[in-house]
């Protein structure tokens, strides 16, 4: 049976922040949501031991506090993406995105091959399990409106704007 280990670090900008890794690397962050939901939802993603384990996820912990900090602009570090193809392709696009920048549904749709398929991309974009990393807070509507957030419009905004703060 694989072992999920996940840990936990408390940021003043958004609450307590969840990682959560495989031997393969990260598959899951979440933050804003209590300790015991998240659990729930890691169990119901990932079969396995759920395993408490701070040290194993202490460099992409590092890399978000740095992050939430404003020292760093790019994640470096394994990922392990469980997904459909085409949500794969929809993440890998999202992680192209710039530090600081946007990018439309539609320019997603377009960046994977499938110009029309922008709904899908909100869909995949709506599932991503490792916000932040997989900047999907980065996805906009072509008339520059917000779209959704799984973590609501307001921290949607409140991430755009603190990465335009220089």
């Amino acid at each position: 049976m694989e072992k999920i280990y996940y840990s936990s670090f408390d940021s003043p900008f958004l609450g307590k922040v969840f990682v959560a890794s495989t031997e393969k690397g990260i598959c899951m962050v979440d933050f804003l949501t209590p300790e015991k939901s998240f659990l729930k939802e890691l169990k119901g993603r990932f079969p396995g031991e759920l395993v408490r384990d701070d040290r194993r996820n202490g460099r992409v912990i590092s890399q978000l506090k740095k992050y939430l900090g404003g020292k760093l602009r790019r994640f470096d570090c394994r990922l392990d993406m469980m997904g459909t193809p085409f949500q794969k392709k929809v993440w890998a696009a999202l992680a192209k995105i710039p530090y600081g920048q946007t990018r439309s549904y539609q320019d997603i749709a377009r960046a994977i091959g499938h110009p029309k398929a922008f709904r899908a991309v909100g869909n995949a974009n709506g599932s991503n399990p490792m916000p932040l990393i997989i900047p999907c807070h980065r996805v906009i509507e072509s008339n520059g409106g917000l779209g959704g957030f799984g973590h609501g419009l307001k921290v949607k905004k409140q991430l755009l704007d603190f990465e335009k703060t220089p």
